[in-house]
C-alpha cells in the first residue's frame, strides 16, 4: 500500500481537475441509482393504472438523464484520463531526470533495454492506474455502497437474502489478488528482459549476423517469449476461473428475488414495479463487481510496476553534488593526482597510489597495456566515478568539493567509444553548445580535420548520421566526435584514444590542428601511436593500475625499461615505418 499511496501522491498537484472529476462520477453514479426508480414509476403508476401523463413524465425525465449523462462522462473521462496523462509525463520526466543523474557505476551494471521497459510499459500501467483505475475503483464502491442502502430501504428481507453472497465475494477476490501479485511482478521482469534482448540483438546484428548466430539468438528469445507466455497464461487461467465465479454468485441473488420477490407480489405485500427494480438494482451491482475485479488486477499490475518505477527514482548516485559544493569558476587547467587508489568492484582495485602533477597547457600521453587504468584515470578527472582513496585536484580544488556542471562544462572528451546522436552532423557538434553559430561549427570541424569529408555529402552539415553515426565510417565518427569536444573551447581536453580509426595521413590532419588548439589548454591522449606519444610534454607510463614511469619521450627511452619494453614492442614498428617513408620522400 506505501507504493499505491505514492503514485496517488503524484496525483496532489492537479487536485482540482481531479475533485470536477469525481463530482462528475458521483453524477454519473446518481443518475445509475435514480433509473430503476424511474422503471417502478413507469410500471406502478402509469402502465398498470393506464395513465399516459405519468409515462410521458418519466420518458422526459429519463431523456434528461441520459443526455446529462453523457455530459458527466465527458467531464470525468476527459479530466481523468487529462490528469491520467500528466503524471505520465511528470513520471517519465523523473525517470529521465533520474538516469541522466545516475552515476557511470549504475550504467555499467544496468541493462539499457531493461530501464527502457521500466520508463515506457511500466510509467504506462502506472498511467492506467491514475487514470480510469482509481477513479473506476472509487465508482464501483459508490455504485454498490448506494445499490445496497436502496435494496435495504425498499426490503430490508429480501436484500440481506440477496446479498449473502457477498462475504463470500471479497473473500474471493481477496484470494485472487494474493495469488496473482507475485505473478504481476514476474510478468514484468520477464518484459523487461525481452525488451533488453531486443535492444542488444538490434545494436549487435551486423555481430550476430558475422558470427551466424540468427538461430541461436532466436532460440534464447524464444526461451523468454515462451516464459513470458507461460506466467501470462497462468494469470488468465486464474483470473477466467475467479471472475465468472463472482459473477455467478452475484447473479445468483437474481434467483432468490424471482423466488421470494414474486411470492411478496403475488401477497401484495411489494408491488411488480418495485420487483423489478429491485431486481434491476441487484444486477447492477454484477457490473462493479465485474469492474472491481478488472480494476483489481490493474491496480495489482500497475503497483508491480510502480514498483519497477520507484527503484529507479530511489536509487542512489554514487556521484553527486555534495551539500554546499560550489562553482568551480574558470580554471587554468593544472591536474593533480595524491595517492589515488580506485575499484570499479570492492576489491579489484583498478589503481592504486596513482599520483601525478600536470601543469596547465601540458599535453599529457596516457600509455599502456590494454587494461591498465588509462581510461579510468580520465573518467576521474571528469569525475565519472568518485576515488576510493586520495584525491584528484583541478587548480588545487578536490573535484568532489564543486558542482558537477562547473567541472564538466570545462572538459572536453572524445571517448574510446564513439557515439553520434540520430541527427545530423551539424547538430551532432554542436551538441555542448547549441548556440554556437555555422562559422564556429565550421571552425571545430577544419581543426578536427572533418570539413572535407563533411562537405562531399550532399547536405553537408545537414547530413543525417543515422542511429549511433551508423552512416559514417569510424574514423569519420571521431572526427565529428573531435570537432564536438572542441567547439566547447575546453580547458582540459581528453582524447580517449581518439585517433585509433583514422589513417596516419588523417592523424596527421588532426594532431596538426589540435597542436594549434591545444594552446592553453591541458590535453589528456590515450593513443597507441608514436606520433602522440614523442610529442606529449609528458608521458604517463601505467601498469596493472599503477603509475610505473613519467617524463619525456626521450628520457623515459633511456631511464625506463618498462616504457622502452613498451616502445619496442608497440611503437618500435611505426617509428621505423614513418622513418623509412620520410626517406622515400627525401630520395
Amino acid at each position: 500500500m506505501k507504493v499505491f499511496w505514492r503514485v496517488i501522491g503524484y496525483l496532489k498537484p492537479y487536485w482540482f481537475s481531479q475533485v470536477v472529476a469525481y463530482l462528475c462520477m458521483l453524477a454519473l453514479s446518481a443518475v445509475a441509482l435514480l433509473l430503476p426508480k424511474i422503471t417502478q414509476t413507469v410500471i406502478d403508476k402509469g402502465i398498470l393504472v393506464g395513465d399516459m401523463v405519468v409515462i410521458g413524465q418519466q420518458v422526459l425525465y429519463l431523456v434528461m438523464l441520459t443526455a446529462l449523462r453523457g455530459v458527466f462522462r465527458f467531464g470525468q473521462g476527459y479530466l481523468s484520463e487529462g490528469v491520467a496523462q500528466t503524471v505520465a509525463y511528470d513520471m517519465r520526466n523523473a525517470m529521465y531526470r533520474k538516469l541522466e543523474e545516475l552515476s557511470f557505476s549504475y550504467h555499467d551494471q544496468a541493462q539499457s533495454g531493461e530501464l527502457l521497459s521500466r520508463a515506457t510499459s511500466d510509467v504506462e500501467r502506472v498511467r492506467r492506474l491514475t487514470g480510469g483505475g482509481v477513479l473506476g475503483l472509487f465508482n464501483s464502491a459508490v455504485m454498490l455502497v448506494g445499490t445496497v442502502v436502496i435494496l435495504i430501504q425498499m426490503q430490508p428481507l429480501l436484500a440481506v437474502l440477496s446479498l449473502l453472497v457477498m462475504p463470500l465475494i471479497v473473500w474471493i477476490m481477496n484470494n485472487h489478488v494474493g495469488f496473482q501479485m507475485p505473478f504481476w511482478r514476474i510478468r514484468q521482469q520477464t518484459m523487461a528482459r525481452v525488451t533488453a534482448r531486443v535492444g542488444q540483438n538490434l545494436t549487435g546484428v551486423s555481430v550476430v549476423r558475422g558470427f551466424a548466430q540468427e538461430d541461436a539468438e532466436i532460440a534464447r528469445f524464444d526461451s523468454e517469449i515462451n516464459y513470458l507466455y507461460d506466467t501470462s497464461m497462468r494469470l488468465a487461467r486464474r483470473g477466467s476461473r475467479t471472475m465468472p465465479l463472482i459473477i455467478l454468485l452475484a447473479s445468483a441473488s437474481t434467483v432468490v428475488i424471482l423466488l421470494l420477490g414474486g411470492r411478496m407480489v403475488i401477497q401484495g405485500a411489494l408491488t411488480l414495479g418495485a420487483l423489478v427494480a429491485f431486481n434491476s438494482y441487484v444486477l447492477q451491482l454484477v457490473g462493479p463487481m465485474r469492474r472491481i475485479g478488472f480494476l483489481i488486477n490493474l491496480i495489482g499490475e500497475s503497483q508491480a510496476s510502480a514498483e519497477r518505477v520507484f527503484e529507479v527514482l530511489d536509487t542512489h548516485s554514487a556521484v553527486s553534488d555534495k551539500p554546499g559544493a560550489r562553482e568551480l569558476g574558470e580554471i587554468q587547467g593544472s591536474v593533480s593526482f595524491d595517492d589515488v587508489t580506485f575499484s570499479y568492484f570492492p576489491g579489484s582495485p583498478v589503481l592504486q597510489q596513482v599520483s601525478f602533477d600536470v601543469k596547465p597547457g601540458q599535453v599529457v600521453a596516457l600509455l599502456g597495456p590494454t587494461g591498465s587504468g588509462k581510461s579510468t584515470i580520465t573518467n576521474l578527472i571528469a569525475r565519472f566515478y568518485d576515488v576510493d582513496s586520495g584525491s584528484v585536484r583541478v587548480d588545487g580544488t578536490d573535484v568532489r568539493d564543486v558542482t558537477l556542471d562547473s567541472l564538466r562544462s570545462q572538459i572536453g572528451m572524445v571517448l574510446q567509444e564513439t557515439l553520434l546522436f540520430g541527427s545530423t552532423i551539424k547538430e551532432n557538434i554542436a551538441f555542448g553548445r547549441t548556440d554556437a553559430t555555422d562559422e564556429e561549427i565550421e571552425a571545430a570541424a577544419r581543426a578536427a580535420a572533418a570539413h572535407d569529408f563533411i562537405m562531399r555529402f550532399p547536405d553537408g552539415y545537414d547530413t543525417e548520421v543515422g542511429e549511433r553515426g551508423s552512416t559514417l565510417s569510424g574514423g569519420q565518427r571521431q572526427r565529428v566526435a573531435i570537432a564536438r569536444a572542441l567547439l566547447l573551447n575546453p580547458r582540459i581536453l581528453i582524447l580517449d584514444d581518439a585517433t585509433s580509426s583514422v589513417d596516419t595521413e588523417t592523424e596527421q590532419q588532426i594532431q596538426g590542428a589540435l597542436k594549434r588548439l591545444m594552446q592553453g589548454r591541458t590535453s589528456f591522449v590515450i593513443a597507441q601511436r608514436v606520433s602522440t606519444v614523442r610529442e606529449a610534454d609528458l608521458i604517463l607510463v601505467i601498469d596493472k593500475g599503477r603509475l610505473v614511469a613519467e617524463g619525456k619521450h626521450q628520457d623515459l627511452i633511456r631511464e625506463s625499461g618498462i616504457y622502452a619494453d613498451i616502445y619496442y614492442r608497440q611503437l618500435r614498428q611505426e617509428d621505423l615505418a614513418e622513418v623509412e617513408a620520410t626517406a622515400g620522400r627525401g630520395a
